[in-house]
């Protein structure tokens, strides 16, 4: 399964990734920018994240019309061991230049916290 997400800008996507996630790329094949080319980052066995530049995402899309910046389709999510490492991972992200959207918060469910990657994609960050 490979998730896919478009992005403005590539080197500055390769980074926070990386950074903020600490994803590997997966892909032995550089592209002219020294990035792997297409750009994905391995999640899980068998599940990658791949990051598309906006005008290839298009061309994907055909006629019908990505999310427009600021409007979230989905919520990617990542389950951690412990409240602190809620606290860290989401510290880590906005220190790689993620933008918060909601603070650490125990709700019924779960102890979570969202945020934006730099294209604006949601991700919640979670544990029991």
């Amino acid at each position: 399964m490979i998730i896919s997400l478009p992005i403005a800008d590539r080197p500055r996507s390769y980074v926070f990734y990386q950074e903020a996630l600490d994803l590997k790329p997966v892909g032995e094949e550089l592209d002219e920018d020294g990035i792997p080319e297409p750009l994905q980052f391995a999640l899980a066995d068998g599940v990658n994240l791949m990051l598309i530049p906006t005008g290839g995402f298009g061309w994907v899309l055909g006629d019908q019309p990505a999310a427009p910046p600021g409007q979230s389709e989905c919520i990617l999510s990542l389950h951690v061991e412990s409240t602190d490492a809620v606290d860290a991972l989401v510290a880590k992200a906005v220190a790689a230049g993620a933008v918060q959207v909601t603070a650490p918060t125990r709700k019924p469910w779960a102890y979570l916290a969202t945020f934006t990657d730099p294209d604006g994609h949601l991700w919640m960050v979670e544990t029991a």
